[in-house]
């Protein structure tokens, strides 16, 4: 019998051949695009002269905002800002580094990075993550597996090299089919990257390039790292129920019962290692501080003379806590990595702290030279004034279509998800679309809290299903290990219901959450746009 009903099916080989010709496309125009530091230096050329084009023909938007706002134009209309001109190259010349330095997720990024390192270094990430998935019933494993990839984008890299692999073989090891694990696992960690319990590195990116685009329309507007926060904690178990459902009741059956004579590999020697006893130990010992800090946190913030409290409202909205949440991140992270580290011996003392910072550091040497175009690119996009008129005139063609209600939202998710077939970056993604869909969406009246939101459901959806998503080819080597023929095709096939049902389930929720309960996607986080 086939160990697919893919196979011998005629129907079914329609659809690859579908599924193929997709992939194609997809490949095809993801190829035509350059590296995503190629495009934002492209980017920035295409700004300096449209610019001085668009200024020649006094392309211009009368300024919505009302007569006195912060930033607004003295006469009412914004004009174009050439910068193919004189001043303009000084402004480019003299703006190059502050572009740069000043960029928000360049700094709040990297002192994340720094506390996670610390974690994932010490073995405290993996550990707890196989803690999870192998400490789970066979009733719940699937379940614990789609869980466990959803927490592991704390740190991206530890779900795709370590747990991965590791669903593939709990779940060969229990008699069921290894693929059908491997894709569980990918779904959590790939289709569900932005949800998480704990606030992590993508917060903080995501909301320094919202920040800057949100202040197109107004200078004083800030958006946090935890902006998000109470979505993505409710994401969270949503993805791991829809994961698990489809996981056991259409991926599983669909592949059938696994025969061991399509592995490329020898399953005798392909064995799970089970948490050791000094592990449990560095576990429970890292628990305890992990607990330890949360509460002298909690203490500085639930009471109502708080220490970490805003000084001047008393309240959490705007507090020391919220603006230093990075800090925080930093904290929660490296002191329970380091007391970990210390118990089961992997840190010993300060130099290998130091050699794990350092390390993970070395590691963002690609993402340092694009936040440098990146940044550039942002930076003059602002000072053309090009993401303003465009706002502003979307906005009216918009308002002109009757389309400034929530379903507004649905069209902006798929576009989103569209463009990250090609575009797998979510970080380059964001910047080059943010300063155009925000204000616009701000102008309609929606907070860049909402609009954040709506990003990260359209920029995870579809990671399973593109070719150019960065680990693609990392999870098409695993998946060959238990079927020696597997191709893009299959895999896209396997990870497909996975993505369609990620995607109206979290549409429906987002809707249900913002629209039907009026609830805020984040602490302090509006809903809608108040000038």
């Amino acid at each position: 019998m086939s160990s697919s009903v893919t196979e011998n099916n005629p129907n079914n080989e329609n659809k690859n051949g579908l599924f193929n010709r997709f992939l194609s496309t997809v490949e095809f125009l993801g190829n035509l695009l350059p590296h995503p530091i190629t495009l934002f230096a492209i980017f920035c050329v295409a700004i300096i002269v449209g610019s001085g084009i668009a200024d020649w023909f006094g392309l211009s938007a009368v300024d919505p905002r009302p007569i006195g706002a912060k930033g607004r134009a003295p006469d009412g209309v914004i004009e174009v800002v050439s910068l193919l001109s004189i001043d303009g190259l000084h402004r480019i010349v003299t703006g190059l580094v502050t572009n740069f330095t000043g960029f928000a997720p360049l700094g709040t990024v990297l002192v994340a990075i720094l506390g996670v390192s610390v974690a994932e270094h010490s073995g405290l990430l993996s550990a707890t993550m196989r803690n999870m998935v192998m400490g789970a019933s066979k009733r719940l494993v699937t379940f614990m597996i789609v869980l466990a990839a959803i927490l592991s984008n704390t740190a991206s890299e530890l779900g795709y090299v370590v747990l991965i692999p590791l669903a593939a073989m709990i779940f060969h090891s229990l008699g069921r089919h290894p693929l059908a694990g491997l894709a569980a696992a990918f779904a959590g960690v790939s289709g569900g990257y932005s949800a998480n319990l704990l606030l992590g590195t993508i917060d903080p990116l995501l909301a320094g390039i919202t920040t800057p685009a949100a202040q197109m329309i107004d200078p004083t507007y800030v958006v946090g790292a935890e902006a998000n926060w109470y979505f993505m904690i409710v994401s969270t178990f949503l993805i791991a129920i829809l994961g698990t459902v489809i996981t056991e009741k259409i991926v599983e059956p669909r592949l059938g019962k696994y025969d061991p004579s399509e592995a490329s590999i020898d399953l005798s020697e392909n064995t799970v290692e089970k948490i050791s006893p000094l592990e449990k130990k560095g576990l429970r010992w890292a628990g305890v501080t992990f607990l330890l800090m949360s509460a002298l946190l909690a203490l500085s913030i639930v009471p109502e003379n708080g220490i970490l409290r805003n000084p001047e409202t008393g309240l959490v909205a705007g507090s020391p806590f919220l603006k230093g949440i990075v800090s925080f991140i930093f904290i929660t992270f490296a002191i329970p990595g380091f007391v970990y580290g210390k118990v089961v011996g992997t840190m010993k003392n300060d130099r290998d702290v130091i050699d794990a910072m350092a390390k993970s550091i070395s590691s963002m040497g690609l993402y340092i030279v694009l936040v440098f175009f990146a940044a550039q690119f942002v930076a003059f996009f602002k000072w053309t004034n090009f993401g303003t008129i465009i706002a502003i005139k979307g906005a009216a063609l918009l308002q002109a279509l009757s389309l400034t209600g929530p379903e507004v939202f649905i069209g902006f998710i798929l576009m989103c998800a569209l463009i990250n077939l090609s575009l797998g970056s979510s970080s380059a993604q964001w910047a080059a679309t943010a300063p155009i869909f925000v204000p616009m969406l701000m102008l309609i009246g929606y907070a860049p809290e909402t609009i954040q939101a709506a990003y990260r459901i359209g920029d995870s959806v579809t990671n399973l299903i593109t070719p150019m998503m960065s680990y693609f080819g990392l999870i098409l080597a695993v998946a060959a290990k238990y079927k020696k023929d597997v191709g893009i095709g299959t895999l896209v096939a396997t990870m497909l219901p996975y993505s369609i049902v990620f995607l109206v389930g979290w549409v429906t929720l987002f809707y249900v959450w913002v629209f039907g309960f009026g609830l805020p996607v984040g602490p302090a986080s509006p809903i809608y746009y108040q000038p």
